[in-house]
């Protein structure tokens, strides 16, 4: 077994948690153990993966970072980009039918009583 296969007494007792919190009636101490070191695999199997998704999106962000920055004086037009933000105006019809509406509901609340 190679040094970086050992598993932290952190994830030992919390595998152990696991294991006694699922325990059913009747159950032995062995198959106690056997359950919590397969949780201790899946725990183990789950930190390799994230620490695979972090390095993989460390590289991602340090070629996003090499490739993003222009060097100074080398197309200037290019860095300084302009983001165009379309504004759109609201049909004012909606806005006089609510209107329209609630004062439509006010006379006849009011003439109502």
């Amino acid at each position: 077994m190679a040094k970086y296969d050992k598993i932290s007494p952190e994830t030992q007792q919390e595998a152990m948690k696991v294991a006694r919190a699922n325990q059913k009636p009747g159950q032995t101490k062995e198959q106690t153990q056997l359950i919590a070191q397969g949780v201790q695999k899946g725990i183990d199997e789950y930190k390799k993966q994230m620490k695979a998704r972090a390095r993989e999106a460390n590289r991602q962000k340090k070629q996003q970072a090499r490739a993003k920055p222009p060097q100074q004086g080398e197309h200037e037009e290019e860095a300084h980009e302009i983001e165009l933000v379309e504004v759109t105006r609201q049909h004012p019809l909606p806005w006089a039918l609510l209107v329209l509406s609630w004062l439509a509901f006010g006379c006849a609340w009011i003439w109502l009583r």
